[in-house]
Formats: C-alpha cells, structure tokens, sequence
C-alpha cells in the first residue's frame, strides 16, 4: 500500500514513537574531477582497448574466462546474474568511473553478464598488466581498492533497499540514487532518460512491473517527478532532495529487540 505524500506528524506524547532518520548519504568525493584523474591514472599506465558499444552489446558473457578488467569512460551498464531457477536477475547498475568485472577474480571465470544499457565506451586493460603495473605505479592498487569498496558499498545499499523499503520507496529510492550518480558525473540531474524498462526496473528493485508503474504513476501525481515525453522514458526530477524526504517518509518502524 502506498505512504500519502504528505511528510509524517511529529509525534505526540501517548502516540507511536517517530519514524528513525534514514541516515545520508556522506558527500561523495568520487565526482567528475576524480573520474577523470582515475580515468588519466589508468591510460598513462596500462595499454587500453578502447571499445564502443551500442545498447545491447556484451562487455562480457557469464562463462567466460577472466583476462580483463573494464572501466567504463561512457554509457550505462547493467550487470546480470542468473538466478538458481534460470531468471535473469539484474544486480547492479554502472557509470562513467566504475570497473566492470571484478566477479571474474575469484575463479578466473565470469559469473554474470556486463551488458551497454546505451551507447558507451569502456576501456579494457589486461589483468596482468595491470597487476605489473601497480608494482610500478601503487596509486593504482588504491584506485583499485576504491572501486571495488565502491562496489561492495552499492551493493549494501541495493540490499538495505530492498529490505527496509516498501514497493513506492524502492522506486523513489532507485530515481534518487541514479539522479546522484549523474550528479557526480557532472550531468544533469533535473532531467533523466530512464534506460532500463518498467520490468527491468522492477526485476532490479524485487517488485513487479505492475508495482513499478503504480509507484511511478504515485510519484508523478505527487508532482515529485514529471513526464516530458509520451514514452514516459524521459522525466524531469524537479527536487531530488524532496524525492529523498518521501523515501524517509515511508520508512516503516523498526521493531524492538527483547
């Protein structure tokens, strides 16, 4: 059932304790400058492939043998893993700075699917060389080390989402989150082109499609997001700190523990 638009009374004595505060954010530092410099620290250093992809295309394939890492320079990327009954479950999302193909390290082959949400580049390096290369250049095992911190907190926070969050928040949560990750790259954050479809986004989230196009549907006659094109692909985020307050608005109490 949807939480109302409207924010949450403060609390009265006798009556149900206030929601707990959904704790921000820290500023991020990994903005557009950093992505450049991460971006400059690796071409100076390792011999890249650069590859242009359209939306579609395979960075790699689950299955295949692990030889490179990629980091993405342009574009969108969704990364796929096959669930245990054969469903294709999408796991994250990735942008310009992130590296793509850290589930291969382990056991020297891939365990998902890297797939071009757009058209973008990424560049590929060889592992080796790039594991020679940190000898020579250890600014490089720290830039490695902050990606996959990165990745491993993202994950947490899809996580927490889905678990702390009813079907509309995820939805509001999951617009908030993509505007930012524009916002550190630089690019417009007030005007957004949905690249994954309804059911992608609900597969993404753990929802249906018919629970993500109610929850769209809610924010937009709240006014917390507006249409601008017939597809309804492209919508505008007028505040995205007030998308941020009706996510906190709709956070349930925590139980207590006995």
């Amino acid at each position: 059932m949807f939480a109302t638009c409207a924010p949450a009374a403060p609390a009265t004595p006798g009556s149900t304790p206030a929601l707990p505060q959904r704790r921000e954010p820290r500023a991020p530092v990994f903005d557009g400058h950093r992505i450049a410099e991460s971006l400059r620290l690796v071409a100076d250093n390792v011999p890249i492939q650069r590859r242009v992809l359209r939306a579609g295309d395979t960075v790699y394939q689950a299955g295949q043998r692990f030889t490179h890492l990629h980091v993405v320079n342009a574009g969108m990327y969704k990364i796929v893993n096959l669930s245990a009954d054969g469903r294709d479950q999408i796991v994250s999302l990735k942008y310009r700075g992130d590296w793509l193909g850290f589930d291969g390290i382990p056991e020297g082959v891939h365990d998902c699917d890297a797939i071009a949400l757009d058209t973008g580049e990424v560049w590929t390096v060889s592992y080796d060389a790039l594991t020679r290369a940190c000898a020579a250049a250890p600014a490089l095992i720290g830039l490695l080390h902050g990606a996959m911190s990165r990745e491993l907190a993202g994950d947490r926070g899809s996580l927490m989402s889905v678990c702390s969050l009813p079907a509309d928040a995820r939805v509001a949560d999951f617009l908030c989150n993509w505007a930012r990750a524009l916002s550190r790259r630089g690019l417009r954050t007030d005007q957004i082109t949905l690249r994954l479809t309804r059911a992608e986004i609900g597969n993404y989230l753990g929802v249906t499609l018919e629970t993500v196009s109610r929850a769209i549907s809610r924010l937009a006659r709240c006014e917390l997001i507006e249409f601008t094109g017939k597809g309804r692909r492209d919508l505008v985020i007028p505040d995205v700190d007030g998308l941020a307050a009706f996510v906190q608005g709709c956070l349930a109490p925590v139980p207590a523990l006995h």
